[in-house]
């Protein structure tokens, strides 16, 4: 049987491990590479390591704070923030990361998941989706702009008969551009791409401990045949069992309640045991 895993995210800002609230008002969190290595002794599955302003300010990565985790991580380790071309992913890989998360460059020159894929594989291939919801209206505006041949019909449809849901929109540059794509319809095109796995961050969620974005994630899981990371919102194990046994998500990834010490690795894979989902135990 598959196991579920479970993974913590190291968002880093200036050499430091953060985490904020809808993507916005950071605090400290501490030192990546001991925060790492805390991890890899706890039993952690995987971890995911953000330079989350890297786009955002136009610059590369830390490669030398990757170099340094991966020497102290014996566990599967995603790099992503300021990939621009894929010289950037194979310095990445180089410095000891077993796969790349791509968001921003993905967006600006889907080429670029392909090149990935061709180059180091579809296992290595990951692509960060950051949906919000936000209003129909506004959605198509930036739709029309900015990918007009991308615009679901069904959404189209909506507008026409002045119906107003709610879209999921993918953002770039650590949350602060919208882009004009709809969270499944792009998902779908990243695994067409070339994409081997899709980290999925409710921004709405993120930092609020008020649980994972449930029919989000179900929509994007169910959409594609690639494994689905669920992520942001998580505030208790409580809320890890919700998404792995509400959608077809494959893993979970938090921070907040592992950062802080609300709860260990250990605690929430015992926790999920106990209730019948199958995890890998120390």
């Amino acid at each position: 049987m598959l196991t579920h895993r479970i993974i913590p995210c190291l968002d880093v800002k200036a050499g430091r491990v953060v985490k904020g609230v809808n993507f916005v008002n950071l605090r400290d969190a501490g030192d990546p590479v001991e925060i790492a290595r805390q991890y890899d002794r706890a039993g952690a599955d995987e971890l995911v390591f953000l330079d989350i302003t890297a786009s955002h300010e136009d610059r590369n990565i830390m490669i030398d704070v990757v170099r340094q985790v991966a020497e102290q991580c014996f566990m599967p380790f995603t790099v992503g923030g300021g990939i621009r071309t894929i010289e950037d992913v194979t310095r990445l890989v180089q410095a000891g990361a077993e796969k790349v998360s791509i968001n921003t460059a993905a967006v600006v020159d889907p080429r670029i998941i392909t090149q990935t894929a061709r180059r180091f594989g579809r296992c290595a291939t990951v692509v960060n989706i950051d949906p919000k919801r936000v209003p129909l209206a506004e959605f198509l505006d930036h739709a029309r702009q900015l990918h007009p041949h991308l615009v679901p019909p069904a959404l189209l449809a909506a507008n026409a008969a002045q119906t107003h849901p709610q879209v999921f929109e993918v953002h770039t540059h650590g949350g602060r551009r919208p882009t004009g794509l709809e969270a499944v319809t792009w998902a779908r095109r990243v695994v067409e791409l070339g994409a081997g796995e899709i980290v999925l961050t409710s921004m709405d969620g993120d930092g609020t401990l008020s649980g994972y974005d449930i029919p989000m994630t179900q929509a994007v899981a169910d959409a594609v045949d690639v494994p689905v990371v669920a992520s942001g919102g998580c505030g208790s194990p409580e809320h890890i069992y919700d998404v792995l046994t509400q959608t077809a998500a494959d893993a979970a990834l938090a921070a907040s309640i592992f950062h802080y010490g609300t709860y260990s690795i250990e605690q929430t894979k015992r926790y999920l045991a106990e209730r019948g989902v199958p995890v890998r135990l120390s």
